[in-house]
């Protein structure tokens, strides 16, 4: 009996000091849970919309336009709510450029004009802790410009998330060679507006997370997409997931 309990304790002692060498093993909520994040894109022009997606619970990131009519309203409800915010920079894409709004990057602006007009943006959505690119599904595919915003996201300690309008983006590779903190969508759960196609698109989310550990959901301040993200995320614990500020997915991403 004696040598049971000896051998019991000593049992004991080499869990406690695996442990100490490998925290991991310690089973917790953080590492047991596949983690999912949501950033809402858009924000700035439709104020009904846009407070409704302010409302969502959790730590919702929310992607601001800058210099839109309510830019500076959801820029201070966010911030008074403790949401993480982005500016969502626009940036040259193939087609439809009309949409971009006030204050785009494009290919024919100087070095100059470039930084200036990104400074610029970044004053007018203040609180963000990174940047992600408003379509820009032709710019994201040029390593010289891509390098220019870099610069400038490095030297302000931001994170770039790519919203990935663009299969051909060289975005994670600049950021990759200039050590920025970065994040890629894995989807969009509202390419279509109706409330199945979101369901369906956030169940993908979920698997996405699961096979992977980690996803990335873009969505918009559309009715349909709030009521279901308000579904889901008022219980999102039984979905076998769990909902990370962006902070917290590089955090985990680079674990």
């Amino acid at each position: 009996m004696y040598s049971y309990l000896i051998s019991v304790k000593y049992i004991h002692l080499l869990f406690l000091f695996l442990i100490s060498l490998f925290p991991a093993l310690v089973y917790s909520d953080s590492v047991s849970k596949p983690s999912i994040s949501i950033i809402i894109d858009d924000l700035g022009y439709r104020q009904k919309e846009d407070l409704l997606a302010l409302s969502l619970p959790g730590p919702v990131a929310y992607a601001i336009l800058p210099h839109a009519p309510y830019t500076k309203k959801m820029v201070s409800i966010a911030s008074k709510n403790g949401k993480e915010i982005l500016l969502h920079q626009p940036m040259q894409a193939y087609k439809n450029n009309e949409l971009l709004g006030p204050g785009a990057l494009t290919l024919n602006m100087t070095h100059k004009e470039f930084v200036k007009t990104l400074e610029k943006n970044m004053s007018s959505v203040s609180n963000i802790i990174g940047v992600n690119n408003h379509m820009g599904s032709l710019l994201t595919r040029h390593p010289g410009h891509m390098q220019w915003l870099m610069n400038v996201i490095k030297e302000n300690e931001y994170i770039y998330v790519d919203s990935l309008t663009s299969t051909s983006s060289v975005a994670w590779e600049i950021a990759e060679k200039n050590k920025i903190p970065f994040l890629s969508r894995d989807i969009f759960l509202d390419n279509k507006k109706d409330l199945d196609y979101i369901t369906s698109k956030f169940y993908e989310l979920i698997e996405i997370a699961k096979k992977e550990g980690t996803a990335l959901a873009i969505a918009h301040p559309h009715f349909n997409t709030i009521e279901i993200l308000k579904k889901f995320l008022d219980d999102i614990d039984k979905y076998g997931v769990k909902l990370v500020s962006i902070k917290t997915l590089v955090e985990i991403k680079n674990q």
